[in-house]
């Protein structure tokens, strides 16, 4: 008998508030025992998460977290992603890897081939934690994902932190003009979304609009306009 993972997936939506809608749903690695998020180690790629998301149903974009370590050390990344999708029936143009900031990028050129070869078929990179590390603007210039999420440090508050408006406004700005579609992630409470609203981002992540759910998907709230 197979014994059970001592990790699971718990799935957060990313919305829409153009038309209350579900952009995405992340998929979160968990401990089973607490609930407990699992560290960011992704050695192997998260066929769970795959499964799991099929079972569900889930037919937006689906976002899973790969570190850039697993990207680079990888001969045939790109075919092995396309073999598990395959295999659990989830088209790959609904597939997000997310790349967080933070991690570095050890050979820019061998990550660049890699994105151009998931773009080539049809999977899109976004970039997670952005305005948290010190890689971001780099990796803007350098490979210019499909999506960026900001930073929750940068989203807190927001509404009374006049530098922090600042730097949103200036990503968003620069977002636009590269064609990035830019997620406003931790979004906590009605102010922070009502600046955010109001400064034209539309695509929210947050426990404002729903906590993320064990093996499930969770109720959303949609604030009203």
């Amino acid at each position: 008998m197979k014994k059970a993972s001592e990790y699971t997936y718990a799935f957060q939506p990313i919305v829409d508030m153009t038309d209350e809608s579900v952009f995405s749903y992340e998929a979160l690695r968990r401990k089973r025992v607490g609930d407990h998020p699992a560290a960011r180690c992704y050695e192997n790629f998260p066929q769970q998460a795959l499964s799991l998301a099929s079972e569900l149903g889930i037919s937006t974009y689906l976002n899973i977290n790969i570190s850039p370590a697993s990207l680079e050390d990888s001969k045939n990344f790109t075919e092995e992603t396309l073999k598990h999708i395959i295999g659990h029936n989830i088209a790959a143009q609904k597939l997000v890897i997310e790349i967080t900031e933070t991690e570095a990028v050890k050979d820019n050129e061998r990550f660049r081939i890699l994105v151009d070869d998931f773009r080539a078929r049809g999977i899109k990179i976004a970039i997670d934690d952005f305005g948290a590390g010190y890689s971001g603007l780099n990796l803007l210039a350098n490979f210019q994902p499909d999506m960026v999420k900001l930073d929750m440090g940068l989203v807190r508050n927001i509404q009374s932190h006049g530098p922090r408006q600042s730097i949103v406004r200036a990503i968003h700005q620069v977002c636009f003009e590269l064609g990035i579609d830019l997620i406003a992630e931790g979004v906590e409470t009605l102010d922070e979304y009502r600046w955010l609203r109001d400064s034209e981002i539309e695509l929210h992540q947050g426990y404002l609009f729903a906590k993320p759910a064990t093996e499930s998907l969770p109720e959303i709230y949609f604030p009203e306009k």
